[in-house]
């Protein structure tokens, strides 16, 4: 049976704050009115989690092993029965009196993103890493995107399980989900929220998961609009090559020489490549808008 809103919170060894979480998140959905379920997935945690969140009154799956924050997220999609899923993360980082300022825009907008202020308790160093983040992701989408790693949304659950196939096992599918929502044509709001210092010791590992954060985006972009991309480099590329010919024939009385030649070439091939893709990337959109 359909119900209103599916809470989705996905949890490795965070028995020490889940049932607080499970325990406001069910007062402030009482005093909405709506019909909801609180989901914990539990991803293989070593300690009691599953337990506590049973207990705090949440229904709970449990991974086998640890596989991965977005796979974990991934099958509390899969098993929800809301029409909207609001996805929040298990370590206290997000404060459930913001979820109704979420739903709010539901009927306006197909997701809704919790964005951190600068007020938020965060490492500098991740703000920093953000908003780096939330450059190149602007340059993509072609929107000025405000936190593109926030794990706090709410979204409507037919659009979400578009992107499963996309989505990531890691920490990086809010990332994944956040671009591609976007270059697909959906709607996007931000609500500015205010995040805690997580309880317990971070999951994220700044280098490995920083790199694979970079990785995601690209590999979107490359998905959803390859030219963003291509084109670029591609510029670049022969941008170097005439360059160095002038440059040769100008300071070293030298010929234009084959290292021009092949970056020139280089750039074509590049840019027919992109050109390639942007192509393969209008048909897969449209039998996709064909299938819906």
């Amino acid at each position: 049976m359909e119900i209103d809103v599916s809470v989705i919170i996905p949890a490795f060894n965070e028995a020490s704050v889940i049932g607080e979480i499970i325990a406001k998140i069910r007062s402030t959905m009482d005093n909405l009115k709506l019909s909801y379920e609180v989901l914990v997935i539990d991803d293989g945690s070593k300690d009691d989690t599953a337990f506590k969140a049973r207990q705090a009154g949440a229904t709970v799956f449990s991974h086998p092993h640890n596989i991965g924050n977005g796979a974990a997220v991934k099958t509390g999609i899969r098993r929800a029965r809301g029409k909207i899923l609001v996805m929040m993360d298990g370590d206290g980082q997000h404060n459930p009196e913001d979820i109704p300022r979420l739903l709010e825009t539901m009927d306006r907008y197909d997701m809704a993103v919790g964005a951190r202020t600068g007020d938020s308790d965060t490492y500098f160093h991740r703000n920093i890493a953000n908003k780096l983040y939330n450059i190149f992701a602007s340059y993509i989408c072609k929107m000025k995107i405000r936190d593109l790693t926030s794990g706090f949304r709410a979204i409507k659950k037919d659009i979400a399980r578009q992107f499963l196939s996309l989505l990531p096992n890691t920490f990086s599918y809010p990332t994944t989900l956040t671009m591609a929502v976007l270059r697909s044509g959906y709607s996007l709001a931000y609500v500015p929220i205010k995040a805690n210092r997580r309880t317990g010791k971070s999951k994220i590992r700044l280098l490995r998961d920083g790199s694979r954060f970079f990785l995601i985006i690209v590999k979107i972009a490359t998905l959803f609009s390859p030219m963003r991309v291509f084109l670029p480099v591609s510029a670049f590329i022969f941008l170097t090559g005439v360059g160095y010919g002038i440059f040769k024939i100008i300071f070293l009385d030298g010929r234009y020489g084959p290292t021009s030649a092949m970056l020139i070439t280089m750039s074509v091939i590049v840019f027919m490549v992109g050109l390639v893709s942007e192509q393969v990337s209008q048909l897969h959109y449209d039998r996709n808008e064909k299938k819906d």
